[in-house]
């Protein structure tokens, strides 16, 4: 991953504004979706402490101790959110690479902060005192183990997603996170995004846009790739990985292929995109069906391919979504759609694959919530054509072309979604992804990889999403 060590331009310090497009709809949008328009001050008033157990009391001026375990590739994009939010600490960094971690503290000692660094996180957790709250960024195999250790330190937890391989760790970690009242934030961001907050929860949900939505599509497809190596003189001594149950370097380096870390392509990907089915329809699938396999691969344990469909039972009758990940192509890269009986949404977490709405011919017209500001008109310039001595406007109708969303995100796209956890544990705010809902997420996502064994209809029990 590229890391810019120049000065930051004038471009990057304002990386922690929410900016609108090329009108001027932030007043508007912000309203609009119940988004709070602040000025990127986290501790500037007095703090509601809600979650209650052990450790310290925070002040109003105080900074929030945080420490990192995992500084892999995950790792530090947080890493690097945190650095652009003020009153954020980086107090340590635990990896059981030294590669990672001289990478990552090294990066984090250009920015002024001087984390300790160690290898094992239980000797963090022993040594450093002070600690407000700990981002857990490491194999899925060993999030749960992590998680229960912070939470049980009287530490709040911003844990990445899948919050486990396993549906009984994970659980353990909604069991975890309750009695100790401590926050457990996973790493869904999209439930964090602006973006996605306006599309979903204002125009979809409230059925202002596309009307009643029936039907999902999603994707994440990536070209081949071979399996990740590593520089030599950071070889890891094969003693070392198994104290940290890893069997050998290429095991550790490729963690998610193989069973006992991860849950391939469908977990590391789909666990984004397949919860934005439950958020849309309001509910939890209740069948899937899938198909995939070991096709192209062969050193590999995973699917290199998966394709899903789920079926939902929601208030307005069925709804159904297909899913797909390919892992040797590419093609069409990684967006979400939404169709409805009025028109269709397609949006991504980078906009340039997906920010815009279509509507039927048939639909209501647009143009209230062009002057409302939630949505943009994209009709082209008009063109005269002279015909029979008489000018005659030639455009394409708005209904036929894009309707762009107005809102856009200008900064990395994890920070929201970091700031939420923070915010949550200063101001008392609710989290966007707290573990009860990630529970329901990981169940609808891990349960794939039986569907695809089993090869037969995947029926769901509303007791299953409970944890």
């Amino acid at each position: 991953m590229e890391r810019k060590d120049k000065e930051e331009t004038s471009e990057q310090k304002n990386q922690n504004k929410i900016s609108l497009s090329r009108r001027n709809f932030l007043k508007t949008t912000a309203a609009a979706t119940g988004l709070a328009v602040t000025s990127g001050k986290l501790f500037g008033t007095p703090l509601l402490i809600t979650a209650q157990g052990k450790g310290r009391a925070i002040g109003p001026s105080d900074e929030l101790k945080v420490a990192l375990i995992g500084a892999g590739e995950q790792g530090r994009i947080l890493l690097d959110c945190c650095l652009r939010i003020p009153g954020i600490k980086i107090a340590a960094i635990c990896d059981i690479w030294e590669y990672s971690r001289t990478y990552a503290s090294g990066y984090v000692r250009k920015y002024g902060q001087i984390p300790n660094i160690y290898e094992d996180y239980r000797q963090m957790l022993d040594s450093e005192k002070d600690l407000d709250a700990v981002i857990i960024a490491t194999p899925d195999w060993v999030h749960a183990e992590q998680t229960n250790a912070c939470l049980n330190h009287g530490l709040h937890v911003y844990c990445e997603k899948e919050m486990s391989n396993s549906l009984e760790k994970a659980r353990s970690m909604v069991e975890t996170a309750r009695r100790t009242k401590k926050l457990l934030q996973v790493g869904h961001q999209r439930r964090s995004n602006p973006r996605y907050l306006h599309a979903i929860e204002t125009l979809i949900q409230n059925r202002r846009l596309l009307g009643r939505v029936m039907t999902a599509y999603a994707q994440w497809n990536r070209a081949k790739s071979e399996m990740l190596g590593w520089p030599k003189k950071y070889t890891i001594d094969p003693q070392t990985l198994h104290k940290y149950g890893y069997g050998s370097m290429e095991e550790f380096r490729n963690w998610r292929w193989f069973k006992k870390y991860g849950g391939g392509p469908i977990v590391d990907l789909g666990s984004h995109q397949i919860d934005l089915f439950s958020w849309v329809f309001k509910a939890n699938p209740k069948t899937a069906v899938a198909s995939g396999g070991v096709d192209y691969y062969h050193n590999r344990e995973w699917y290199d391919n998966v394709m899903v469909i789920y079926e939902y039972a929601t208030r307005e009758g069925a709804a159904r979504a297909f899913y797909q990940v390919q892992t040797t192509t590419s093609h069409g890269g990684f967006y979400e759609t939404f169709m409805g009986e009025n028109g269709s949404l397609v949006i991504s977490e980078v906009p340039q694959r997906g920010n815009w709405a279509y509507r039927e011919a048939h639909a209501p017209d647009w143009e209230p919530l062009v002057r409302e500001g939630l949505i943009l008109s994209e009709a082209p310039p008009i063109q005269k054509v002279e015909t029979r001595n008489v000018f005659v406007d030639v455009r394409v109708t708005a209904e036929a072309g894009r309707w762009p969303l107005p809102v856009e995100l200008a900064k990395p796209a994890h920070q929201p979604h970091l700031e939420n956890f923070f915010e949550a544990i200063c101001q008392g705010i609710p989290l966007t992804c707290p573990a009860e809902l990630a529970y329901e997420s990981a169940v609808a996502v891990l349960k794939v990889n039986e569907a695809v064994q089993s090869k037969t209809l995947l029926r769901f029990t509303p007791e299953q999403f409970k944890a």
